[in-house]
């Protein structure tokens, strides 16, 4: 900001007033800079946790099959010791 004044004798004399912030600027981005930092962990550990329940559904529907596959298997062990006829 500047301001002009004429003095008595009519000289022009120019008067510059500089502001300096008080470090508000900074701060905030300093605040800024945390909140992205923050908010871009908190998506990388939620997308982490997100393929571990993805891997622990798989691995649970996989423990499912095989346990269907074992009584399958009991089954017809069973099936085809009543219809074979037994040797003595």
């Amino acid at each position: 900001m500047a301001d002009t004044h004429i003095t008595e004798d009519g000289r022009t004399h120019t008067t510059v007033i500089e502001r300096r912030s008080g470090g508000s600027g900074l701060m905030i981005g300093m605040i800024v800079i945390i909140a992205l930092v923050a908010a871009i962990a908190f998506f990388l550990f939620s997308q982490s946790s997100r393929e571990e329940r993805r891997s622990d559904a798989i691995v649970g529907a996989a423990e499912q099959v095989g346990d269907a596959a074992r009584d399958a298997g009991t089954a017809i062990g069973d099936a085809a010791d009543r219809t074979l006829p037994k040797r003595d």
